[in-house]
């Protein structure tokens, strides 16, 4: 509603509050420090909220007023650390639970400015390397521009 408005901030407060067991949280350059050197830090569980994008709805002139919806997509990069388990099944179903808290986080919830809710877009494992899981979690908001041109 009214101006465009970012939310991985918001997104990043409402996950630090829900989800008490990520010990960390980052964000783009933080991320992009940890794929330069290749290492993940030593503390994790360990979540990035990243700004993924945006993408334009049709956009409808009415009354002086230009109205277009959109969506707003933001990436939760989850990553921790596993031990003793070199396949990975066992970690994996130990992260699971973690994913969830963080999608239920998110999902159906939204800034008190925004005009709909977050929504899972999807979620997926990117890489299970050197005792790491990291997991890519995608979240939309359908949110609304209304300028005055």
């Amino acid at each position: 509603m009214g101006a465009l408005m970012l939310r991985m901030d918001d997104a990043r407060a409402r996950i630090e509050d829900r989800v008490p067991e990520i010990r960390r949280f980052g964000n783009a350059a933080d991320f992009a420090a940890v794929v330069a050197s290749n290492r993940l830090p030593t503390t994790t569980p360990v979540a990035y909220v990243l700004f993924a994008g945006l993408h334009g709805g049709k956009p409808t002139a009415s009354a002086g007023l230009f109205i277009q919806d959109y969506d707003e997509v933001l990436t939760v990069i989850l990553a921790d650390r596993i031990t003793g388990d070199p396949t990975g099944d066992k970690a994996l179903k130990d992260v699971a639970p973690l994913v969830a808290k963080v999608v239920e986080a998110v999902c159906g919830w939204a800034p008190d400015d925004a005009a709909g809710v977050f929504v899972l877009r999807g979620a997926e494992l990117v890489g299970a390397k050197d005792g790491q899981l990291i997991f890519q979690i995608e979240f939309t908001l359908v949110d609304q521009l209304r300028i005055t041109p």
